[in-house]
């Protein structure tokens, strides 16, 4: 599927990409309208119906995915909320392999992440994936989400690629759409980004269900 010889820069997603969407998935669809349920003294139902609303108005923007936008909007200390949730945090299968494998091919490994770096810090106090990257760039320090063309021609100033020898994994359609535009050749997406959803069979872009079905080769020379 992946014919490595093409790649020079590899850009990995993190959440539903190198860690299981589940934790996220839950935060968002149970835990916290419960918790907003029980503080606001109204039903579960009313409260995913609001909370849906609230976020859906701002999906794929910066603001969406910060964790303090959210808790100054909402009145509750969010990453607060997730950690009491940390022990749900896991790999998808094969991540780890796949990373080591990486670092060890000596390609330029970039993790691109829409994830708040506060949720970002979260995730890493209990999976640490860091040093597998030579890079770990947050789209709040760009200023733009993956989902627009500013995140990608910030990301060149930052650390230079060349986008015809790049690969880019994300479980987000908008994303990969957004760096085909941009001009990265090579996307591929995760066909199953939460571990207790289905699998998913109508994605635009070629996917992969775990990792060791493109596990590169080893050092370049």
């Amino acid at each position: 599927m992946i014919d490595w010889s093409c790649i020079d820069t590899v850009l990995l997603d993190m959440d539903g990409t190198l860690l299981d969407l589940h934790f996220d998935n839950f935060f968002w669809s149970e835990h916290l309208p419960r918790t907003y349920a029980l503080r606001h003294q109204i039903s579960k139902e009313e409260s995913s119906a609001y909370l849906y609303g609230e976020c859906g108005a701002e999906q794929g923007t910066l603001q969406w995915y910060s964790l303090d936008h959210w808790s100054q909007r909402l009145d509750m200390d969010i990453a607060a909320l997730k950690r009491e949730l940390q022990h749900m945090i896991s790999a998808r299968p094969f991540a780890i392999e796949f990373l080591t494998q990486l670092h060890h091919s000596h390609r330029d490994v970039v993790m691109v992440t829409n994830a708040h770096r506060k949720t970002l810090e979260i995730k890493m106090d209990n999976i640490n994936i860091i040093h597998w990257f030579d890079r770990v760039v947050v789209s709040h320090d760009l200023l733009a989400p993956k989902e627009e063309q500013d995140f990608w021609h910030r990301l060149q100033q930052l650390h230079p690629f060349d986008p015809s020898r790049t690969l880019l994994i994300d479980d987000t359609e908008q994303v990969l759409a957004s760096a085909q535009q941009y001009g990265i050749a090579h996307l591929l997406t995760l066909l199953q980004p939460d571990s207790q959803r289905q699998k998913r069979i109508d994605t635009r872009f070629r996917g992969i269900h775990h990792f060791d079905e493109i596990m590169p080769e080893g050092p370049q020379p």
